[in-house]
């Protein structure tokens, strides 16, 4: 087991659940038949840029121990958290005899760089699962994905997890919840500015907004100033006046269809080659490999 630290771990405002990934991973062992997704699951090499427990990677690292699928030699997981890296690469290696762990605590956008070559030109598979792709705007997500397509060759795969388009209803819901999580979560931005940058923001005066824009297939998070305040931002030496009701955008989540990933990577020299979604068509795995 290795740890390489690319970048000052930074702090993430929460940790929920992501059983979309154990769910993911085995929906994909039992959608073997097709010679891709063969391929893929016996890949010798994995390197996994999404935040995610040790349970959830077992779970994907179970599917290369399936009779049918080969055995991965070497797992890298890269995340700006520090103790979910070593977290990972020690539950990992506890859990799987032989299993070599390579951790990099860094940022996807900055150090791909960091990862390293597959092992004696075995093939191997880039994931990026939990819908994280739906963060980036469509430009930055294209050259988000040309980036992953220059860490592959032929023969190996990247494996992408999105959410799919379905009912706007469901889909507000879930970024509204009636407990109160993503409020928190949204609000959350707001205390790592006041302690990161010397801010000020009153975050009780901060309403948590979410809505889905059909125009752009995206969940937009905003939070919206209750009264006119006036915020200093310390380290910019920067003030900022909100009026009552005014938005401040904090996220999007864009949503998904087949056409539209595929698409995607057809501009990031990327192409389609196997589609797997759950029994209701509410997420999505797409393997894709060099065009």
């Amino acid at each position: 087991m290795s740890v390489q630290n690319s970048a000052s771990p930074l702090a993430c405002p929460c940790d929920l659940p992501i059983s979309l990934v154990a769910m993911a991973a085995r929906s994909s062992a039992r959608s073997v038949k097709s010679s891709p997704t063969r391929r893929a699951i016996a890949a010798r090499s994995s390197t996994d840029l999404a935040r995610q427990s040790s349970k959830a990677v077992a779970a994907q690292v179970d599917v290369t121990r399936a009779p049918e699928a080969g055995t991965l030699r070497r797992y890298v997981p890269l995340d700006v958290t520090e103790s979910m890296v070593r977290d990972t690469a020690e539950a990992l290696t506890r859990e799987f005899d032989g299993l070599a762990v390579h951790g990099i605590v860094g940022d996807f956008e900055r150090h791909l760089g960091q990862i390293p070559p597959p092992e004696d030109g075995r093939p191997r598979v880039v994931a990026f699962l939990g819908g994280t792709i739906g963060n980036f705007p469509p430009g930055a997500r294209r050259r988000f994905l040309r980036a992953l397509a220059r860490l592959l060759a032929r023969g190996d795969y990247l494996l992408l997890g999105t959410d799919l388009v379905k009912d706007i209803d469901v889909l507000e819901a879930a970024y509204d919840d009636s407990q109160g999580v993503t409020a928190e979560f949204n609000r959350n931005v707001l205390h790592v500015l006041n302690r990161e940058l010397d801010a000020d923001f009153p975050t009780e005066l901060f309403e948590h907004v979410a809505f889905f824009d059909t125009d752009n297939e995206w969940i937009e998070m905003r939070l919206r100033a209750r009264r006119a305040c006036r915020v200093r931002i310390g380290a910019l030496d920067l003030e900022v006046d909100f009026a009552r009701g005014e938005e401040l955008r904090t996220e999007i989540s864009a949503k998904f269809t087949r056409e539209r990933v595929a698409a995607d990577f057809e501009a990031s020299g990327l192409e389609l080659a196997e589609w797997i979604t759950d029994d209701a068509g509410l997420f999505a795995l797409s393997l894709a490999g060099l065009r």
